[in-house]
């Protein structure tokens, strides 16, 4: 293989890998999914105390996936992981409905962040197992989704515990991915 057909290969490589955001409060579901991604064992789980990162393989992509924890005290630092972000995951905790507001105004912080300026947003709306889960349509119209403006955005109700609706969320990323890079 020539050195000009290898650089090109390398190239086109690199364009194959994503990094991934994965945010919300916590208890929201945030490491759960991020196991479910890597078919990992979801029996023991603690809360997330800085951050947990995985690859993971999707569809021709390779996703580094930045869990970071939800804590109130660990959200300040949030921040620091903007740099390069190509999409942005926030996880709501669909039966939660006492901290709606408190979460849509973390996420109204993070789309108004210059480092997040256009990067695509999936919400995932965890929980959908539980009956006393508010649905996807609800947690749009709470978080305000209907105003964001210059973003692309998905909500997606899930169950992180059960795997449904995370394959769709991640079909979705992939397709807007996809047309963005070109």
């Amino acid at each position: 293989m020539g050195l000009l057909k290898l650089l090109r290969k390398l190239k086109s490589e690199s364009n194959k890998e994503l990094r991934i955001l994965l945010l919300g409060l916590d208890n929201a579901g945030k490491t759960t999914i991020l196991k479910k991604l890597a078919s990992e064992d979801i029996n023991h789980i603690t809360p997330t105390q800085g951050f947990n990162i995985k690859s993971v393989q999707s569809q021709g992509f390779k996703l580094n996936v930045w869990d970071i924890g939800g804590q109130r005290r660990i959200r300040p630092y949030w921040r620091n992981y903007f740099e390069n972000t190509d999409v942005l995951i926030y996880v709501v905790d669909s039966t939660d409905k006492k901290r709606l507001e408190e979460t849509g105004v973390e996420l109204e912080e993070l789309v108004t962040d210059e480092k997040l300026s256009g990067v695509p947003l999936l919400v995932f709306a965890n929980k959908q197992d539980l009956l006393q889960a508010a649905p996807a349509s609800e947690i749009a119209d709470g978080l305000s989704l209907h105003n964001l403006r210059g973003r692309t955005y998905q909500i997606q109700a899930c169950s992180a515990l059960k795997g449904e609706g995370i394959q769709d969320g991640l079909e979705w990323v992939m397709k807007t991915v996809s047309k963005k890079k070109k």
